[in-house]
């Protein structure tokens, strides 16, 4: 092999956003305000899905398990990145590097296959009305989160598989600010051509197909909204705008990422930034902004507590 005569490396350097100190501390300051405002909501969601009887359905316990997902996601990157903005060496073990990724592709994994699990929801509640009590059973909605989480891990598990084995002796730059298998596996010192057509596979071709397929069930769910007749037509039709728009905002940047050959662009950063720390916490947002009852729930929760305090 290649790198026989060569020194394996034990660690990667992480570029980062940017190498100007001036942008590096505004960048710190605009990722910390955003958590500090959009983390808390997102466990004030989870809080108020599960306190709240009048939203014991299926379709909040899916969005309870969304937020979890997502904050769990905004776990991995973003602390790093933090830390590194006051950091001289941004620099990241491969055993570290490894993790990084395996973490990624695991919770982005689940979040697809759950999404994938919220559209079955939503067709067996506009399409099979008389039997959505029956059918989605809690068991079966904790079968159906099992199986996204299932299947976030068997998708991680081959991308690491193929990646913890490559040979890398230099060089050991990453111009982005976390490990992704975009970049890491470029610079293998072997070559990768077949490993990127399984990846390319294994990510971009599945990211493809599960949003064609996603857009097309609620495209369908849409036109049955539209040519049939029922009560709550107007408030279905709202949530399965809501879930297109969610769908779009998981989807558009993992497309541009894994759905093309692994190469630098000059909006790499950028998308990275929306795909791994703005868009993730995001998601539940968006839904809830657009839900009156959760927002009800919410305000409900928050009023009982502040009041309990004032006593």
């Amino acid at each position: 092999m290649e790198a026989e005569n060569k020194t394996e490396i034990t660690e990667f350097v992480l570029l980062g956003l940017s190498q100007t100190r001036e942008v590096q501390l505004v960048l710190f300051f605009l990722f910390l305000l955003f958590y500090v405002i959009v983390l808390p909501v997102n466990i004030l969601i989870i809080l108020t899905v599960r306190g709240d009887p009048q939203l014991d359905s299926p379709m909040y316990f899916f969005l309870a398990n969304l937020a979890f997902l997502d904050i769990c996601y905004c776990s991995i990157t973003p602390p790093k990145m933090l830390a590194d903005f006051f950091s001289q060496q941004k620099t990241i073990s491969s055993r570290s590097c490894i993790a990084q990724l395996f973490f990624l592709h695991f919770l982005g994994g689940a979040e697809i296959f759950l999404l994938i699990a919220m559209a079955f929801d939503r067709y067996v509640a506009i399409c099979k009305p008389l039997h959505y009590a029956t059918l989605m059973r809690k068991m079966l909605c904790w079968v159906l989160v099992g199986t996204a989480w299932a299947g976030g891990f068997t998708h991680s598990i081959i991308q690491v598989a193929f990646v913890v084995h490559l040979p890398f002796c230099g060089p050991n730059e990453l111009d982005n600010f976390f490990c992704d298998v975009t970049q890491v596996i470029k610079l293998a010192c072997t070559n990768t051509y077949i490993l990127e057509f399984i990846m390319f596979v294994n990510s971009g071709l599945v990211i493809l197909i599960c949003f064609i397929l996603l857009l097309i069930s609620y495209g369908v769910l849409l036109i049955r909204l539209k040519t049939g007749i029922s009560r709550g037509k107007s408030k279905a039709a709202s949530t399965c705008t809501t879930h297109i728009i969610i769908v779009f905002v998981m989807f558009g940047p993992a497309i541009y990422i894994y759905c093309r050959p692994f190469c630098s662009l000059p909006l790499d950063k950028v998308v990275a930034v929306f795909h791994t720390v703005i868009f993730p916490l995001m998601n539940p947002m968006i839904y809830t902004l657009r839900n009156r009852e959760i927002l009800s729930a919410m305000k409900r929760l928050l009023l009982q507590y502040f009041l309990g305090r004032g006593k």
